[in-house]
């Protein structure tokens, strides 16, 4: 095997991968961006290298067969690229992950970011709820994005909340994001003191004839977390019955429901919400008032 440069041989997973048909949305969007991505990983390059920068460096035969083999566990095994390099980025923000929970990616991350949900909020925010954290990414975006909040986490899988144990450690926010198991809003303890100013939801909302199509990479993820029934509203349904009674006067509920905008419409044809543009439209991440759902 002879040496190559960095380029070619991203250029070579690149044609493997599309070669084999996997598929993305779990950090990349393409081959290639796949391909960069494990290549710099198992090379111990840092995932923002500026790729014209290294673009000749020689790969050695070892490295080229190391690369290589993790193609091939990425095509043979069709799991996300997260779960092979434990590692997820989000809005610029490392997490760790592993097949115990979904791989991160929530568009609501994007409005935390941006700022857009600050216009929703009030120097009276003191109290934040992540439901169904997974692996805590949005519980720990958000005790970033806002340093005065206390943020509960909350998801019903133990194994989601041991890797988000691991993300709130590992940006040391053990003092101002706590963690709790609750299946829904049923056990959760209230903060204390007092109901939820904000509450973040990327719910399981992937309808029944979609989990039926999912390509391999999304059912290697928890089902549990990804499964709202056949038309992808259970959750949300129980969600807008309780929330009230967990929410202060002018709090706002954040939910995502990506793709299942027309069941979403279906299901609750009269509620007041205002939607968010992001990177994937205008219509997968809505703002709801409390008082909306008193009126439903």
């Amino acid at each position: 095997m002879s040496a190559l440069t960095l380029s070619a041989l991203i250029a070579q997973a690149d044609q493997r991968l599309q070669a084999a048909g996997v598929a993305f949305g779990h950090g990349t969007q393409s081959a290639f961006d796949e391909a960069v991505w494990l290549v710099l990983w198992r090379l111990g390059l840092p995932l923002d290298t500026e790729l014209d920068g290294v673009a000749q460096q020689t790969v050695t035969p070892t490295q080229q067969a190391d690369c290589a083999a993790l193609i091939e566990e990425r095509i043979s095994t069709r799991k996300p690229a997260a779960y092979l390099t434990r590692e997820a980025w989000l809005q610029g923000v490392s997490f760790y992950i592993d097949e115990r929970a979904i791989v991160p990616r929530s568009l609501i991350a994007e409005v935390l970011a941006d700022g857009t949900i600050d216009a929703w909020l009030s120097d009276q925010t003191q109290q934040v709820l992540d439901l169904c954290t997974g692996n805590g990414s949005l519980a720990v975006l958000a005790a970033l994005a806002w340093p005065e909040v206390q943020v509960t986490g909350a998801d019903i899988s133990d194994d989601a909340l041991a890797v988000a144990t691991i993300n709130v450690q590992r940006h040391d926010l053990q003092e101002r994001v706590t963690l709790v198991h609750s299946d829904g809003l049923k056990a959760l303890p209230p903060p204390a003191h007092g109901p939820f100013d904000l509450i973040l939801c990327n719910p399981p909302y992937v309808c029944q004839a979609s989990m039926d199509a999912l390509p391999a990479e999304y059912r290697a993820e928890p089902a549990l977390a990804l499964a709202g029934g056949d038309d992808g509203m259970d959750f949300v349904r129980q969600l807008f019955k309780d929330a009230p009674s967990c929410m202060t006067e002018h709090a706002v509920l954040v939910l995502e429901i990506g793709n299942e905008v027309a069941h979403f419409a279906a299901a609750f044809p009269e509620l007041e919400a205002a939607w968010l543009d992001t990177s994937a439209g205008d219509d997968q991440v809505l703002v709801i008032t409390r008082e909306a759902l008193l009126k439903r």
